[in-house]
């Protein structure tokens, strides 16, 4: 365990440990103003009541959310100098403007929600969850186009040694962040869905307000069958672009050895990474792969072998995610579908309801499994291409991060156990005492 490797566990720990609040929280911001924009237009109080309840959850999952993110920029200077003098040109430029443009103001108008229930007009407290909402995903916006120019680095150019900003239209407009956009808030969506219906079906096993936990479930599931289909057909399209700009990642997540045409894919498949060849390779779909990577049967794609293997990612990891975060992108989708078509009678179908209870990690372990790909799959380059990751970590001693990577994670032990607590213990009460 050198520098390198405990730094970049370190910062997957604490990406993957803040990444556990953020999508909730951007899907479901989204879904309690339009509870309170119901309540405006109908002035039915169960919708202030749902607002309430499912606000209280939001504002604990928001403030776990802030105080594990708020480490994630402090490593760019301690465990990642040289990357941030190589590209904080560009990089820190777009973390500023996040933080003054949108974290500033989503986390103003959340006091103004939290505490202006009494204080304020419901149409103007509508105004305060739309606000926060907003900004939230206003947010999602910078940090991915930050990530963007790591995936696919546009808009500078090499002079005195870094890499410097000559065009932030290019830089704001990179197809990458935006297709990445659409992907992760549509996942986020899907966290807010299956929360809404994992608690409500839960509520609903015991008969416990069920006028308010219908409500509350038909919410997530129109949302969640919305977002799913988006989740699965944007996907697809993303798949298009990392086999354009990078086609190494995407052969790492097929364990796709040898460059061919007509390229087939296997469902069945069994890496080995050190022989450079599959294990097993059964059930073959003659030309999928080329299709899914280029719309066409008969497409080449380029094989592991064809790259040195100092340039490749890891590919046992890769592969493993991909096909994680595909196995419950295609569950998840199905869940809704019944959902969907029992939804006039669904507390006669207890066996869903209780499905849908154990379903709520799903969405959550799609999206790690989604960011480990994501970022496993870039490697060995922190921005592709241009920087590898080997060159960007900060000259400082073995003991250091080994000491602060220990401290940090009994630290979010304990915030995590904590933060569980509170969101069991709210949600089971239910909104008697939001």
């Amino acid at each position: 365990m050198d520098v390198l490797m405990l730094s970049r566990l370190q910062f997957a720990a604490a990406t993957m440990f803040h990444f556990l609040f953020v999508p909730l929280t951007l899907g479901l911001s989204v879904l309690i103003a339009c509870m309170e924009t119901a309540y405006v237009r109908t002035g039915d109080e169960t919708y202030k009541r749902m607002a309430k309840f499912w606000g209280k959850l939001f504002l604990i999952n928001f403030t776990l959310g802030v105080v594990t993110g708020i480490t994630l920029e402090f490593q760019f200077g301690t465990n990642w100098s040289r990357y941030s003098a190589y590209v904080g040109d560009i990089f820190g430029s777009l973390l500023a403007i996040e933080a003054t443009a949108a974290f500033f103001l989503e986390s103003t108008f959340i006091g103004v929600w939290h505490f202006g229930w009494d204080k304020l007009s419901p149409r103007a407290h509508a105004i305060a969850a739309w606000l926060v909402a907003g900004a939230g995903n206003l947010s999602a916006v910078w940090i991915l186009i930050a990530n963007g120019f790591m995936q696919n680095p546009m808009g500078y150019v090499l002079r005195n040694g870094r890499a410097e900003l000559t065009d932030f239209m290019a830089v704001i407009g990179n197809p990458w962040a935006w297709n990445q956009f659409v992907h992760v808030v549509s996942a986020s969506f899907c966290v807010a869905a299956f929360f809404l219906m994992g608690i409500s079906a839960w509520h609903l096993l015991r008969k416990q307000d069920s006028e308010f936990f219908q409500r509350s479930f038909r919410l997530g599931l129109y949302t969640g069958l919305i977002a799913t289909a988006v989740v699965v057909g944007q996907g697809h399209l993303h798949g298009n672009l990392v086999a354009k700009v990078q086609p190494v990642k995407l052969a790492a997540m097929e364990a796709h050895w040898e460059t061919r045409t007509n390229a087939p894919m296997y469902l069945l498949q069994i890496p080995d990474e050190k022989g450079e060849k599959n294990l097993l390779e059964a059930l073959p779909v003659p030309g999928l792969l080329s299709f899914l990577a280029y719309n066409d049967v008969n497409a080449q794609v380029m094989g592991l072998r064809d790259v040195p293997a100092a340039d490749r990612p890891p590919v046992t990891v890769t592969f493993l995610a991909f096909r994680a975060m595909v196995g419950i992108g295609t569950l998840m989708p199905l869940l809704m579908l019944f959902g969907f078509l029992k939804r006039r009678d669904i507390a006669q179908y207890p066996l869903y309801l209780k499905a849908m209870v154990w379903a709520m990690p799903l969405p959550y372990l799609g999206i790690q499994a989604g960011w480990v790909l994501a970022e496993v799959g870039r490697q060995p380059w922190i921005v592709y291409g241009l920087m590898r990751t080997s060159d960007a970590v900060s000259p400082i001693v073995t003991s250091q991060v080994a000491v602060s990577l220990a401290a940090m994670v009994l630290l979010y032990t304990l915030l995590g156990a904590a933060g569980a607590y509170l969101l069991v213990t709210a949600a089971r009460k239910g909104p008697a005492d939001a």
